[in-house]
């Protein structure tokens, strides 16, 4: 499971990298949201938990890849062709992936839309967003209507800490985990090291939130970088893995952006 929890992070991460070149010379003409540096969660919650419907917000590169979803249909999409997963116009709901739904980019909207499915197909499912978006109102509600009919509903908060550059302790009292569980919900709060998530699973039931603490390496949108020097979980792992297997990644995602 690790070794292709460290396969789905390379090729997010080179899939990005790739992405991030092709906006510095102008081929993207739509606003950017990177996954980069934050990829151990798709990647290990995919592998958790691989029949799931996902709800992803629009920092959501890695999940639709780490479950699966073509990174040729991924890159027209961004760059607005008709081949792209949804035919170029981003947000669509006929999204070309079975587990992932498309996001528009409203702060949060995914996660009561989430709920909704889970209640219409009681099918398990995903609702992933930033520690910004909790902040909404209609997150909390979610929540809460979630824990009240005992949805099964995995709420992943990908907290880097920062809402565009604001830090939580700048911008409320309250912990994500609390907010949860004063709703009747299990809940934890965790690093993104890959044993660290998949042991916090094995102890929730669902309804849940796991409040993930990951790092954003990229602005918040766009390709430019806040401050270089930051953590790296996929630089922690790499000494453990076979390095043919970052280096065919890297290869594979580097022909896929050879514009």
């Amino acid at each position: 499971m690790l070794e292709n929890i460290f396969r789905k992070m390379c090729l997010s991460r080179y899939f990005e990298l790739g992405m991030a070149q092709a906006n510095d010379k102008g081929y993207i003409r739509c606003p950017i949201y990177l996954s980069l540096g934050q990829e151990a969660v798709a990647a290990t919650i995919s592998e958790i938990c691989p029949k799931c419907k996902v709800f992803p917000q629009h920092r959501g590169h890695s999940w639709y890849l780490s479950y699966g979803g073509s990174p040729e249909m991924l890159r027209d999409e961004v760059l607005g062709l008709k081949s792209g997963c949804c035919r170029g116009m981003g947000g669509s709901s006929d999204i070309q992936c079975d587990s992932v739904e498309a996001h528009h980019g409203l702060l949060g909207e995914n996660i009561p839309i989430a709920v909704g499915y889970a209640l219409a197909s009681n099918r398990n499912t995903i609702a992933t967003f930033g520690d910004g978006a909790i902040e909404e109102d209609y997150a909390g509600v979610a929540l809460g209507f979630a824990a009240t009919r005992k949805l099964p509903v995995f709420f992943v908060c990908e907290d880097n800490g920062l809402a565009i550059l604001t830090p939580i302790k700048d911008r409320r009292s309250w912990g994500a985990v609390s907010l949860a569980r004063g709703y009747g919900l299990d809940a934890l709060c965790v690093e993104d090291d890959p044993l660290s998530i998949i042991s916090a699973c094995d102890h929730l039931d669902l309804p849940a939130l796991l409040n993930i603490k990951t790092t954003r390496h990229r602005w918040h949108v766009g390709s430019g970088t806040d401050n270089p020097d930051q953590f790296d979980r996929l630089a922690v792992m790499r000494n453990k893995f076979n390095p043919k297997i970052e280096q065919d990644a890297k290869e594979q995602m580097e022909a896929i952006w050879s514009l």
